[in-house]
């Protein structure tokens, strides 16, 4: 098959794969008394940056640790500028106070943390790397993600009753046990569909741009990278035409936590990485995308409205350019 019949059949994938996933972790939150917010941080992020979790272990691997690092960076920031931008262009944003006051600034946090780990020439004159002291670090930050998310998710269940609970208590042992299981085989088939859209996606991609030479790092920060956030792209256009805004915003928040603290924290554990020429900049546009996130999710009564998505999208699309064209 050819690679543009690859690249299309990978758009199919990632498209159907988005709906799927939508209908059904959003039907799933439903019935078992959880956010959406819950959801998209926890069950849509991860399974979305699987991608990037695949990509990253096989670059390291194989040594080729300026594609991993691109592919984290570069999907962080396309998960915000393009992903949160685009969806925010097609419908004005919501913002859950708890996204302001907890999730974006640990979204923050996170990068402030992985920028400080990587200046290690700041410190004792050495090349900036990340090593595998700074990958156990990384994964323990990512425990202490988990410990307050998952315990948000028991609080709700504790203070709402459940579908399940409702309706076993009129009608035992009918209905809720099909509806769950339907719900969870159809996220899970979505995710198998987002996954093998990616690599068709991505493999089509990679393809062409090695055919005119450009650099791994760059490969890796834009077509990778885009490929790999594919899936947070097609999940939150689908979240945002249907109303589940709050599945769109915490799908990019949980997913770039996971790309910077778990899925570089496994990188780096498997393989030292040294940062690549541009590497700090890249970090540092990354965490300028967070603060911007931040203030235009308080701005208009917690609401990004298109403008601000347009904003998103130009600061997005115009380090990206510069970095392929003039920075590879």
């Amino acid at each position: 098959m050819s690679d543009g019949l690859l690249l299309v059949l990978g758009l199919i994938l990632l498209l159907g794969g988005g709906e799927a996933v939508v209908r059904g972790a959003a039907s799933l939150a439903r019935s078992m008394g959880i956010s959406d917010l819950a959801i998209g941080l926890l069950v849509v992020a991860f399974g979305t940056s699987a991608p990037e979790l695949a990509v990253n272990i096989t670059a390291a691997v194989t040594g080729q640790t300026d594609l991993s690092f691109g592919n984290i960076v570069g999907s962080n920031m396309a998960n915000i500028g393009l992903v949160v931008g685009v969806c925010g262009l097609i419908r004005a944003m919501r913002i859950d106070s708890v996204v302001v006051s907890r999730e974006i600034p640990m979204m923050l946090l996170a990068t402030i943390a992985t920028i400080v780990m990587a200046a290690d020439h700041a410190i004792d004159g050495e090349p900036a790397r990340f090593d595998r002291g700074d990958s156990i670090i990384m994964i323990l930050f990512f425990c202490v993600f988990l410990y307050y998310t998952v315990g948000e998710l028991l609080r709700q269940r504790t203070q709402h009753p459940t579908l399940e609970e409702l309706v076993a208590s009129e009608l035992p042992g009918v209905g809720p046990k099909v509806t769950v299981a339907r719900d969870v085989l159809v996220t899970l088939a979505g995710f198998g569909a987002l996954l093998s859209g990616a690599s068709f996606t991505v493999d089509a991609a990679v393809s062409l741009a090695r055919i005119y030479g450009v650099p791994e790092v760059v490969i890796g920060i834009s077509v990778v990278a885009i490929g790999t956030s594919l899936p947070e792209l097609a999940t939150g256009i689908m979240a945002t035409l249907r109303g589940h805004m709050e599945i769109a915003i915490g799908n990019v928040i949980g997913s770039n936590i996971f790309n910077l603290l778990f899925v570089m924290g496994i990188t780096v554990f498997i393989r030292p990485l040294e940062i690549p020429k541009w590497g700090m900049l890249d970090l540092g546009v990354t965490a300028l995308l967070s603060v911007a996130l931040l203030v235009v999710s308080i701005s208009a009564g917690r609401r990004i409205l298109r403008a601000e998505a347009l904003v998103l999208v130009i600061m997005y699309l115009s380090y990206a350019t510069w970095r392929a064209g003039f920075a590879g």
